[in-house]
Formats: structure tokens, C-alpha cells, sequence
């Protein structure tokens, strides 16, 4: 029995000193409700656990031993994505900050999180100031030189104190050029561009299981122009840059970071550079995955361009009491149309389908025509609707979300619009009724 004891006397401040706590306050308070926390690795978001925020904003996650050294990610909105940092855990210390939503988060304490912190205020101090230097076109050379003297320095010291630190990763990644001499404007700006990934080592595994990579690759494709070529093909050229970067990564942590990419292009509407990145490295990709759901996404969606021919399909219509079948391409005498896909059950859609209907009998004749497709289970409330919309050629979408029109169109929501020319092009994929009004009247 006194063996035992000791045992235990002697197991219990390993266990007690096992345990460490993230704990902090965000603000404004009555803006968050509750934490998530993740252990991140290079390819899987593990959860742990999640705290409720109280009403002075304040939380705490309780870390035990099987809580291991490494990066973990803290989600206070949705979505998750979009809402969260990540936090460096190194098994040894507790951890205690603050996050606002507009300065973002400070740490009160945890070496490791404070040092980075520190790391990237100092060297964003340096970067401004060099670039107020170039930007006022100062001829002072020795205070130039004093500046990249400093950023040498602060680089190199930071990279000391971090020596044997998860923290030690980041800042080393984070290198910036430092010329060794004096240079022009245009000259270090290029060189900037030129040695952006030198230090960045895509095979890290602690960079993969952060955000580091993904911001790295966004600030390079969106932050380095020129202005030699459009938009697009700059772009499209950064976008080659950065993947000959990343080209002995893993073809799962490339997947991860090009379908961010992918989806950037996507939401800011360059849509052509998303079928760039899509047709050039992606798909590829994800063959050599076999990730079928994600081929089946590019393809859809790539089908279902800015640009592309509209995916046709048949439909039955009256003509004399007789049904004739027709399809989308077809269709002639209007300079344009709108195929909407809409259900019987969705309230989004039986607020806009009549504003769409109203916004129709204001348009000169032959000027829009919709074509109007029902997702449904079951037909018996559709058909009654259908009747208030005598002006729209409607289609019945048998199936709901497995209904071959909508697989081809790739339906995910409703109401769903494209605007197509008389052609049977894509204009537009407005994101709802108002989005579509405002098509029209940027047009006139």
C-alpha cells in the first residue's frame, strides 16, 4: 500500500504539470458566443474542444497531455474558414490573450506566440519605413543603408532567440530580401518579387499545419503587379510562379492551397483564372488523388463558366394543346434570358420568382425571357404555383439535387440564376433577384 502511494504521489504533478490553458477575452463581447479549438496538422483539423464565451467576453480551453506540442487553430465565427487564427502550443506553458475584431489578437503570455508577434510588428515597422523611404524619393543613401542594416539585423537576432522554438519556422520563412547595397526602387521591388519563396520550404509541416502558406501564396498572386500586362495575366503569371515553387509539396497540401486559390478567383468574379488554375495544375491534381467530388466540381463549374455556351438541355412545352419538346438552344426571339432554378418549398425563391415576373413585364418585348426551372420532389405544388407565372417557360426539375439539369448547371441552392444572350451565352450568375436588377441597370 505505501508502494502504491509513493506511486501515485509521485504520478500526480507529472499529470498536474501535463495540464496548460488558452484563455483570453474577446470584444466587443456581445459579438461572439462561443470558441472552437482545433489541433492542426498539415492536411486534417483535428477538434478538441470548444468553450462558451461568457458576457465578459471571456473563455478557456483545458489542455491535458495527450494535447501534443504544434499548431492549433481557434474558430469564433462562421464561417470557420474565414474566422480564426492559429496559435502555437508547445506543450510547456500556458497561454492567455485577447482578440479584438479590429486590431486582431495580442498575446499576454506564451513565448512563443509573443516572440512571432513581436517578429512580424518589428519587421512590418522596418518594411513601412523603407517604404516611406522610397515612396518620399529621399537621396539620403545612409539612412537607406541604416535601415536594411537594421532589418539585417532584427532578422538575424530574431532567428537567434527562436533557435529550438516552433516559432523559429515561421520567422525563418518569413526572410525578407535584404540587399547587401544601395539600391534603386525598381531594382529592390523586383528583386522583392524575385526571392519572395526563397525561405519558404513547402515541405515544413509545421508551415503546413498554419495559415502561412496560404497567406504567403495570396499576398504573392494578389500583391506582386506589373505594369506591363492586364490584370489577368499577371495573375496567371504569379499563379505559375508560386506553384513552380510549391511543385515537390504534396500533392494534398497543393490541393489545399490552389482550391483556395481557385475559390478566391472564383468570388472576386476571374472566373477565367479560376479555369486557369483549374486547366493548368488542379484537375491534374485531383486525378492523381482520385478525388472524384473534386474533378466533379471543377468540371461543373468550369461548364458553367462567365463565357462558356449554357449546357443545354430538353424540356416539354404546349403549342395548341399539343406537347412538342424542345431544348435550350432552340430557343429564339429574345435578346436575352434568365434561367432560374427554383423549388415549391424554398421562401427565398417564392419572394423573388414574382419580383422576377414583375421586373419581366417591365422590359421591352422580346428583350428577356425566363426559363424557369422547378426542383422538386414531387410535382403537386409546383403545378399549382407554376400557374401565377403564365410568362415563363417552365421545366420540371424531377429529382430536386439529383436532377440531370441542375448536376449540369451544379445546383447546390435556390433560387439560382444565369443570364444568357440570345445565343445561349453566359453573362452573368447573379447571386440573387437584386443582383440581377443591378445587371440590367448598369447595362443601360
Amino acid at each position: 500500500m505505501l508502494k502504491l502511494i509513493v506511486c501515485v504521489v509521485l504520478w500526480l504533478p507529472n499529470l498536474f504539470f501535463g495540464q496548460h490553458t488558452i484563455s483570453g477575452t474577446f470584444s466587443p463581447a456581445e459579438d461572439y458566443n462561443v470558441a472552437l479549438l482545433y489541433k492542426v496538422t498539415p492536411t486534417i483539423s483535428e477538434y478538441i474542444a470548444n468553450s462558451e464565451i461568457s458576457k465578459g467576453g471571456r473563455f478557456q480551453f483545458q489542455l491535458d497531455s495527450t494535447n501534443t506540442r504544434g499548431m492549433y487553430r481557434l474558430v469564433y465565427a462562421i464561417p470557420q474558414e474565414d474566422y480564426n487564427f492559429d496559435i502555437i502550443y508547445n506543450g510547456k506553458e500556458d497561454i492567455k490573450l485577447t482578440f479584438n475584431s479590429e486590431t486582431g489578437v495580442e498575446f499576454q503570455s506564451s513565448s512563443e506566440n509573443k516572440l512571432l508577434s513581436s517578429y512580424t510588428n518589428s519587421m512590418s515597422l522596418i518594411t513601412h519605413s523603407i517604404g516611406n523611404f522610397f515612396r518620399e524619393e529621399s537621396k539620403d543613401t545612409i539612412a537607406l543603408k541604416s535601415l536594411f542594416k537594421t532589418q539585417s539585423e532584427a532578422q538575424a537576432s530574431y532567428e537567434k532567440l527562436a533557435k529550438g522554438m516552433i516559432a523559429y519556422h515561421f520567422i525563418e520563412a518569413n526572410k525578407p530580401f535584404i540587399p547587401k547595397n544601395i539600391i534603386k526602387v525598381k531594382p529592390y521591388v523586383d528583386s522583392l518579387k524575385t526571392h519572395y519563396f526563397d525561405y519558404v520550404d513547402f515541405n515544413n509541416k509545421t508551415l503546413q499545419a498554419s495559415n502561412f502558406l496560404e497567406e504567403r501564396m495570396l499576398n504573392y498572386v494578389f500583391g506582386m503587379s506589373s505594369e506591363t500586362v492586364d490584370e489577368v495575366t499577371n495573375y496567371k503569371t504569379n499563379i505559375d510562379v508560386f506553384y513552380n515553387k510549391a511543385r515537390t509539396a504534396p500533392n494534398a497540401i497543393k490541393r489545399i492551397l490552389l482550391v483556395d486559390l481557385w475559390q478566391q478567383m472564383i468570388d472576386l468574379e476571374f472566373e477565367n483564372v479560376a479555369n486557369y488554375i483549374s486547366d493548368k495544375y488542379l484537375m491534374d491534381i485531383a486525378k492523381t488523388l482520385k478525388d472524384k467530388e473534386l474533378m466533379d466540381g471543377l468540371t461543373a463549374f468550369s461548364r458553367t463558366a462567365i463565357g462558356r455556351q449554357a449546357p443545354d438541355f430538353s424540356f416539354q412545352t404546349a403549342n395548341k394543346n399539343e406537347k412538342i419538346t424542345k431544348k435550350l438552344s432552340e430557343l429564339s426571339g429574345s435578346e436575352k434570358y434568365v434561367i432560374v432554378f427554383w423549388s415549391s418549398t424554398c421562401s427565398h425563391c417564392l419572394d423573388e420568382i414574382p419580383q422576377l415576373q414583375e421586373f419581366v413585364k417591365c422590359q421591352e418585348k422580346n428583350a428577356l425571357k425566363v426559363v424557369a426551372i422547378g426542383l422538386e420532389d414531387e410535382p403537386t405544388k409546383w403545378k399549382a404555383l407554376k400557374k401565377s407565372f403564365s410568362e415563363f417557360i417552365h421545366v420540371y426539375g424531377q429529382g430536386k439535387w439529383n436532377n440531370p439539369i441542375s448536376n449540369d448547371y451544379n445546383i447546390h441552392a435556390t433560387p439560382t440564376y444565369f443570364l444568357l444572350n440570345k445565343n445561349k451565352v453566359i453573362l452573368a450568375k447573379p447571386e440573387n433577384f437584386e443582383a440581377l436588377k443591378d445587371f440590367f441597370e448598369e447595362e443601360d
